[in-house]
């Protein structure tokens, strides 16, 4: 029995030595045909053996030579847009906006010259060289200030306002006036009614001041556009006024 044991080991171990050297038989030739074939692998260059050294490798090209009938696939036409940054666009708009501001400063200049002129032809002219008498030569006095400047608060020929045109014109005849308007219409003697107003007189009321010449019309500061100007009474605007007469 122990010897039948011994004669089935023997064989088991037998059979299995045989397997395994059958499995490196079979690996070995595989092995071989990955080295055979990995030993026939030749390299080649890709690209030209360099036959001179660049002496410069740094130096920038200076120029460029381009056959003047070389076509590009159109691209030498193109329209390319060419485009404004923000800060370009910001200017161009204010540009605009002040061109437009000052035609129309312009515009309205003209349209107040050329008012201007219209109202003037549309007022008979007084001859004050007819009358006689101080308050005549005032009148024709204030007269020489026709489109002098209109300034609030001012009251010298550099600029004036209403009252300071009239406070100014009666210094020149030595009769010093009151500052404002208001307080001009209750200087001298009260005249009944402009039928009564002799070339001299002041019209005045809280808001407006002038030097009347005579048929219905004054010599007045009358606003920053008309300057001074002859115009008629109602420059008052249908407001009551006084009358008086200091000379």
């Amino acid at each position: 029995m122990a010897l039948m044991m011994s004669v089935k080991t023997i064989i088991s171990t037998s059979v299995a030595i045989i397997a395994t050297g059958a499995m490196f038989a079979c690996v070995a030739p595989f092995a071989s045909a990955d080295s055979a074939q990995t030993s026939a692998v030749v390299s080649s260059r890709s690209f030209p053996k360099a036959s001179s050294v660049k002496k410069n490798l740094f130096a920038e090209s200076t120029s460029t030579s381009v056959d003047e009938n070389s076509k590009w696939g159109g691209i030498e036409t193109l329209d390319v847009p060419q485009t404004e940054s923000q800060g370009e666009k910001e200017a161009a708009a204010a540009a605009a906006a002040q061109k437009a501001a000052d035609e129309a400063a312009a515009a309205q200049s003209a349209a107040a010259a050329a008012s201007r002129s219209e109202q003037r032809a549309s007022i008979p002219q007084v001859d004050l060289g007819k009358m006689t008498g101080t308050g005549a030569e005032l009148a024709s006095f204030s007269l020489k200030f026709q489109g002098y400047p209109y300034v609030a608060g001012g009251n010298t020929p550099a600029g004036w306002d209403c009252s300071g045109f009239v406070q100014y014109v009666f210094s020149q005849f030595g009769i010093s006036l009151p500052r404002t308007s208001g307080a001009q219409a209750t200087v001298g003697t009260p005249v009944a009614s402009l039928a009564d107003a002799k070339p001299g007189d002041i019209l005045a009321n809280g808001t407006h001041a002038a030097i009347y010449i005579g048929n219905g019309q004054v010599m007045n500061a009358m606003n920053p556009v008309q300057g001074t100007a002859i115009s008629n009474v109602s420059v008052f605007g249908g407001a009551g006024y006084s009358i008086r007469r200091v000379m």
